[in-house]
C-alpha cells in the first residue's frame, strides 16, 4: 500500500523545528534585534510585500476553515473532523465557490489534530477514480491517497500532528501532517446526475475518527465567527494590516512554517514579525506599520497580476505544471494561487490550462461563435479523464437552455471523418447536426478551463500540443 506523501526529509521534515526556533526568540538569530538605522525605508517596503505574499495563504486557510466549520455552515461546511458529501452537481447560477467542476463530486473536511490523530478510513471504491489530496494550513499538499496510488480496497490511514510519537494501532498507515489543521478536498469522478448513486456508495466508503475510540477533548476557545454571505478571498481582503498580520503571527503557534522558509522567516524578523501570542501590530515601528498597511493595500492587484502573467503559454491558453500544489520558496506563486483558486492540486494529478482569448490574442466574448479543435490523435493525453467548462468573467457559470456547463471524452461526441473532434462554443444551439458537441457559453466576456485528470508526461512537459481556439465567421 502507498500512499504519494512529501517526505519526512524534506521540505516538512523540519516544521516543527522550525516553529519552535521561530517562536522562541532566545534560540535563534531570528529574533535579534535589528538596528532601525540596519533596515532602510526600502528594504521596509520590501520585507512588506515578501510578508504580505508570505502571509496570506494561510490567513486565507484559517477564514475559510472557520466558515466551513462554524455552526450553521451552508455549501461544503460541516462540524470539524466530519465529512460532507456533496450529492449532485452544482446547477448554473451556483454562486458559493468560483470555477466549479463538473467532472466529479467533493468529499470535503477539515481536521483538527490538536487532540491527537485521526482515523482516515478509504473503503473499497470499485475501481473508480478518486482522489483524497491533504493540504496543510499554507496550502501544500502532503499527501494524496487515492486510485493513482491505492488498490480498490482502500486502506486506513492516521493523520498525525506535528511532533506527535505515539503508537498507532495495527494496519494504520502514519500520514504526518506539517500543521495542526488539515483540509481534505477529496474528488470522485462522476459521469453525469445518472452516475450518482454509485458515487455516493463510494463516499460513504469515507470516513473519518480518533484513533482512541471515546476520547474526550479539552475545552478551548471557540473560533471566532465569520460572516457566511461572503468569500474568504473577500473577507481577508477586507481585514485591516493590523488583523491581518496579527491573525497570522498567531496561526503559526499551532501551524509551523516549512523548515526552508527559514531565510523567509529571517527577513520577516527584520521588521519585527515574529509568531506568538504577545505579537501586537501597534508595538511595531510606526514606519514597518506603514510599509505593511501599503503592502497589504497592494497586494491582492499584485497577486491578480501575477497570477494573468503565470505558468506556461501555449497559443492562447495558459497552465502552470510546475510549483503548484507543492510551491517551495515560490510564496508568490502560492498567494496567487490562493487568491484566485485555494485548493490546487499537484500537476501530476491534475491540471487546468486556461484559455481567455482565441488563437489570434481576441479576447473569449459570446457574442461570437468559436470551435475548439483537437487534430486526430491530439486529444487530451490522460490516464483518467479531461472536460471543458466556460465561465463567465466572475469566473461562474450562467444556466443554459440544456443544463450543460462540461464537455468530455465522457460525453457522447461526434468525431470528424478524419478523426479529428471539434467542440463548439456559442451561446445559442448550433442545431441537431453539432448539438452533440456543443458547449454553451455566458453571452459576454468569458474563459475556460480544459481539464485533465492524471495527464500524461507529454501533457506537462509541453509536448502536446494544446488545441486551436478560432473563431467562426
Amino acid at each position: 500500500m502507498t500512499v504519494r506523501t512529501k517526505s519526512a526529509a524534506g521540505a516538512w521534515g523540519g516544521a516543527l523545528a522550525a516553529a519552535l526556533a521561530f517562536a522562541v526568540p532566545s534560540t535563534t538569530v531570528l529574533a535579534q534585534a535589528v538596528p532601525a538605522s540596519v533596515v532602510t525605508p526600502a528594504r521596509e517596503a520590501e520585507i512588506a510585500r515578501e510578508a504580505y505574499s508570505y502571509l496570506y495563504p494561510l490567513v486565507v486557510m484559517d477564514v475559510t476553515r472557520r466558515q466551513a466549520t462554524q455552526k450553521g455552515a451552508t455549501g461544503m461546511g460541516a462540524p470539524v473532523n466530519t465529512f460532507h458529501h456533496n450529492q449532485a452537481f452544482p446547477p448554473g447560477n451556483f454562486r458559493a465557490v468560483v470555477r466549479p467542476n463538473f467532472d466529479t463530486l467533493y468529499s470535503t473536511a477539515w481536521l483538527d489534530l490538536a487532540d491527537g490523530p485521526i482515523l482516515l478510513t478509504i473503503g473499497n471504491t470499485q475501481g473508480r477514480y478518486y482522489m483524497l489530496p491533504l493540504y496543510d494550513m499554507w496550502t501544500d499538499t502532503f499527501a494524496v491517497p487515492g486510485s493513482e496510488t491505492l488498490a480498490p480496497e482502500g486502506g486506513r490511514f492516521a493523520v498525525v500532528p506535528p511532533g506527535w510519537r505515539g503508537a498507532l494501532p495495527k494496519g494504520v498507515e502514519r500520514i504526518d501532517s506539517p500543521t495542526r489543521y488539515v483540509w481534505i478536498i477529496g474528488r470522485v469522478q462522476t459521469n453525469g446526475p445518472a452516475d450518482y448513486p454509485f458515487v455516493h456508495r463510494i463516499q460513504q466508503a469515507f470516513t473519518l475518527a480518533p484513533t482512541i475510540p471515546g476520547a474526550k477533548a479539552p475545552p478551548r476557545a471557540a473560533d471566532v465567527p465569520v460572516p457566511a454571505d461572503k468569500s474568504p478571498v473577500a473577507i481577508v481582503n477586507a481585514m485591516s494590516a493590523a488583523e491581518f498580520y496579527e491573525t497570522a503571527m498567531q496561526l503559526m503557534v499551532d501551524n509551523p512554517p516549512h523548515f526552508n522558509d527559514q531565510p523567509q522567516l529571517a527577513r520577516l524578523g527584520m521588521v519585527g514579525l515574529r509568531a506568538g501570542q504577545g505579537f501586537r501590530f501597534t508595538g511595531l515601528a510606526s514606519s514597518v506599520q506603514q510599509a505593511l498597511t501599503q503592502a497589504k493595500a497592494q497586494g491582492p492587484a499584485n497577486l491578480l497580476r501575477y497570477a494573468a502573467q503565470g505558468g506556461k503559454q501555449y497559443g492562447g491558453w495558459r497552465t502552470m505544471t510546475t510549483s503548484i500544489g507543492s510551491y517551495g520558496v515560490d510564496y508568490d506563486q502560492r498567494a496567487a494561487v490562493a487568491l484566485i483558486g485555494l485548493g490546487a492540486n499537484h500537476p501530476v494529478d491534475a491540471i487546468y490550462p486556461r484559455a481567455a482569448a482565441d488563437k489570434d490574442g481576441k479576447p473569449l466574448d459570446g457574442a461570437n461563435r468559436y470551435v475548439v479543435h483537437f487534430k486526430a490523435g491530439q486529444l487530451p493525453p490522460v490516464r483518467a479523464f479531461w472536460s471543458l467548462t466556460a465561465y463567465n468573467k466572475e469566473s461562474y457559470t450562467d444556466p443554459n437552455a440544456i443544463d450543460r456547463y462540461a464537455i468530455g471524452d465522457r460525453d457522447k461526441l461526434t468525431f470528424n471523418p478524419d478523426g479529428s473532434l471539434d467542440i463548439y462554443l456559442q451561446a445559442d444551439d448550433p442545431g441537431a447536426e453539432k448539438r452533440s458537441n456543443w458547449l454553451p457559453v455566458p453571452r459576454g466576456p468569458f474563459d475556460m478551463n480544459l481539464r485533465l485528470y492524471s495527464p500524461k508526461p507529454e501533457a506537462l512537459s509541453g509536448d502536446w500540443p494544446m488545441p486551436v481556439v478560432e473563431r467562426l465567421p
